[in-house]
């Protein structure tokens, strides 16, 4: 069976480049590492201008060939490769097969004058000093997932950023998301008052999600896996937010809890699926 891929690089452009470990040459330009199936489509499709290079394994590669057809027109490269090669250019075993090389993407400064993206949703996340990147990317998928336009970052210097854990643990979400950071959170949720309601979600002594005002849209906080908000941000915030348990475990992990809380606090748009007409049947 012939393969949906076009032929590899060394066949279509060339040899593949070779360079001389020993010659001077400048730095290379930083890369990231994009793994996953939903992912790597999800960057092709909000920004294919970024991918440097595909790489591909056997099992992947109907879903690749028209990704290699964009390179092959572009003239970038792109390879079939084991499994285990491809561990070892990704980083680690979870590439699901497909691995794009791309222009990294960094969280923007937040601008003075603010996007109107922040208010597009009823909901806001906001992350503060939220280190651990695999919670930072199933949050972003559990916001794009409900209906989020965009996400906060604090400066906190324990704030994880858009790496390539983000991106893989988003499954694609990131890409679908304003993604800004503010160096000084607190002041920023002070700018945003007038606009939107600051609610920090805390382990217990916040009111439950239903019970919150929803007179304008909610700038969600939360906070640090170990110590949740900083005493700073809480001052900003005029509302808490709970989650009731059984009360056999203190808490939920940041991800999980803030699924919850956007499924909570975003309005279901979604209509049910309508049934599916059946066929007239055919006279006897």
């Amino acid at each position: 069976m012939a393969s949906p891929c076009p032929r590899p690089w060394s066949s279509s452009f060339g040899p593949w480049p070779v360079t001389d470990a020993a010659s001077a040459r400048p730095k290379r330009p930083e890369i990231q590492r994009i793994c996953g199936i939903n992912a790597v489509r999800a960057l092709f499709l909000r920004r294919p201008e970024a991918v440097q290079r595909l790489h591909y394994t056997e099992d992947r590669r109907r879903i690749a060939g028209p990704l290699c057809q964009y390179l092959a027109r572009h003239q970038r490269p792109y390879r079939e490769v084991t499994p285990e090669e491809l561990a070892r250019l990704a980083g680690t075993e979870h590439h699901g097969g497909l691995m794009a090389l791309a222009e990294p993407r960094r969280a923007e400064p937040l601008p003075e004058r603010l996007p109107p993206i922040l208010f597009a949703a009823p909901v806001l996340p906001v992350l503060d000093g939220i280190g651990n990147p695999h919670n930072l990317g199933a949050i972003a998928r559990s916001a794009a997932f409900f209906g989020a336009r965009a996400l906060l970052l604090s400066g906190d210097p324990r704030q994880a950023g858009l790496s390539d854990a983000a991106f893989r643990t988003s499954e694609g979400a990131l890409e679908h998301l304003a993604v800004f950071r503010a160096q000084d959170l607190a002041a920023t949720l002070r700018r945003l008052s007038g606009q939107m309601l600051a609610v920090a979600a805390v382990a217990e002594g916040g009111m439950p999600p239903e019970a919150l005002p929803r007179q304008k849209p909610i700038a969600l906080v939360l906070g640090n896996e170990e110590s949740g908000p900083s005493p700073a941000v809480l001052d900003t915030c005029p509302a808490r937010v709970s989650l009731a348990g059984s009360g056999v475990i203190e808490s939920l992990n940041v991800a999980a809890a803030s699924a919850v809380l956007l499924h909570s606090l975003m309005p279901t748009n979604r209509q049910a699926p309508r049934p599916v007409p059946r066929p007239p049947r055919r006279p006897a």
